[in-house]
């Protein structure tokens, strides 16, 4: 990454940051749940050096069974989360003029648990009250599992055709494959459009002269072709409609040609389209970091870059209406970060903040190693699961100590900071509140700092903030299909004399066992 000519932080080094998390530090005693943590002493003043305390900064025996017991209670114990319905008499639940709704789909980091799919968030602004949908609408990030909650919170495939990845981990990008090979077979009859950042430009390894061609480009190129096999056997059914006009470089504010990769038709709902981002890029010369600006529903989006594993990775920035939110996704304490969240005015200077700001946090590396080994005790730290995942924290990931001290650092903060990438648990939530509350006090669990857990639905106007739960039904089914009219739909690709498509164009029906026909009466051709 380029280097930027923005401040570092004051205060704390970065490696003093994540002592204090992965290491530990001593703190006043709190009380959730029934459960009081932690003992001694104060706030790690931001701006000064400072000493850290060895050991664990949470006492676990609170937690008898700590690892087979897991429940989060935050939601019910605190009364804090209205029920939040998406299946309402409109195919889509309707939002306000001025407001902006963010949808937690997936929370966690990896390995997968039940609770908790992985990263995506959605975000849906305005309401068009002619056409009964929101003005606009995007995906952040979209790991593997995230499809079932988009299903469950009744959001179809026709709205999930814009995609934002942060980077390209799996836990990021998994079920990008389930939205591309199954959006045409329901209401996405329109192209994919992919934002992502471009090639690393790492050295693979140093010394080799190999460079991949690791880019957001590269990727949808290879996942569309790995998925011809489906797309081919789905084609008998429509995939493009009448009248419908791909967008421009200019009419969705890109900063490069909106051109599908392979052979598809541009107006083809199995045309994959990348918009590759320069990852290096965050403002410093004006407008160089858009990466979507739609005149007409108003919404920019703009990237900056993060560290995270290997060099590409980014967040990104929603401005609209007067709103704003940053989703940072993965990364190591940094401060681009920082800065947007800051969100000083380009012709003033002055702060402005942000509304929501998402960032990533995880457990101090020493809990990550006692979760993953099952255990109820914390393992020493100098122990090989320690170091391991110490190493993993320390190459990517902003920790709960570093996560507080990086917050104190944004002035003024933002109405409502979400930690998210995070397994939630009473206990893991509440060593990490301590953890935050060190270096800010004032953070106040529920009011203006909350983890995300999935169906988390927050919504946001000038005026308020307000937090839901979805109520949903594990066993419901897809979501609502809006398809344009039957009467706009093109032929599709496998089709017979009349037009209409032809699911037997592409298999041999010769060992069929068959239907009740003119001499047979096997079972009936209607399924029942």
């Amino acid at each position: 990454m380029e280097d930027s000519k923005k401040t570092e932080p004051t205060g704390l080094t970065r490696r003093d940051a994540l002592k204090f998390s992965g290491l530990g530090l001593a703190l006043g005693g709190l009380t959730i749940g029934g459960a009081v943590i932690g003992s001694g002493a104060g706030k790690a003043q931001a701006g000064q050096d400072c000493e850290c305390p060895e050991g664990p900064t949470c006492d676990w025996s609170n937690y008898p069974d700590t690892t087979h017991q897991q429940q989060y209670s935050y939601f019910e114990s605190l009364d804090l989360f209205n029920p939040y319905n998406p299946n309402t008499k409109t195919t889509i639940a309707p939002l306000g003029e001025n407001e902006m709704r963010i949808t937690f789909m997936g929370s966690s980091i990896p390995p997968v648990r039940r609770a908790q799919a992985m990263m995506s968030v959605f975000v849906e602004v305005g309401w068009d009250s002619e056409r009964e949908r929101p003005l606009d609408q995007f995906v952040f990030d979209c790991g593997s599992g995230v499809c079932a909650n988009y299903g469950a919170m009744n959001v179809g495939f026709g709205r999930m055709n814009k995609v934002f990845l942060a980077h390209l981990h799996g836990d990021h990008m998994a079920d990008l494959t389930h939205i591309y090979c199954f959006g045409p077979s329901g209401d996405r009859k329109s192209p994919l459009y992919v934002w992502g950042p471009g090639r690393s430009g790492v050295e693979s390894p140093k010394g080799s002269g190999k460079h991949y061609d690791d880019g957001t480009k590269a990727f949808c190129k290879n996942l569309r072709r790995a998925c011809r096999w489906h797309s081919e056997s789905f084609s008998f059914q429509t995939t493009s409609y009448k009248g419908y006009k791909p967008p421009t470089k200019e009419s969705w504010g890109l900063p490069v040609d909106p051109v599908p990769v392979d052979d598809d038709a541009p107006n083809d709902a199995y045309a994959m389209v990348p918009i590759e981002l320069d990852w290096r890029k965050y403002g410093e010369k004006r407008g160089d970091n858009i990466a979507y600006w739609n005149k007409r529903t108003g919404v920019k989006i703009t990237h900056f870059p993060v560290i995270h594993a290997r060099k590409g990775s980014i967040g990104y920035k929603l401005e609209w209406n007067g709103l704003s939110m940053i989703y940072t996704s993965d990364t190591k304490p940094e401060i681009h970060s920082r800065d947007e969240a800051i969100n000083a005015d380009p012709l003033t200077g002055k702060p402005r903040g942000v509304d929501v700001f998402i960032h990533e946090m995880v457990v101090p590396a020493q809990v990550w190693a006692m979760k993953n080994n099952h255990s109820d005790e914390l393992p020493r730290l100098d122990s090989k699961g320690v170091q391991y995942t110490q190493m993993i924290q320390n190459s990517s990931h902003t920790p709960q100590g570093a996560f507080g001290y990086l917050l104190s650092q944004i002035n003024p903060r933002p109405r409502l900071t979400v930690a998210t990438h995070f397994p939630v648990a009473d206990d893991t939530v509440e060593c990490a509140l301590q953890s935050v509350q060190a270096h800010c006090p004032e953070v106040e669990l529920g009011k203006n700092m909350v983890w995300s857990f999935d169906l988390m639905v927050i919504k946001v106007t000038k005026e308020s903030i307000t937090q839901f739960r979805g109520e949903v039904s594990d066993y419901g089914f897809s979501a609502t299909v809006n398809l344009p009219p039957t009467r706009l739909m093109n032929t599709p690709k496998y089709h017979d004399a009349d037009g209409n498509g032809d699911p037997y164009a592409q298999i041999s029906t010769r060992t069929e066992i068959p239907s009740c026909g003119k001499n047979t009466c096997n079972y009936r051709d209607d399924g029942y």
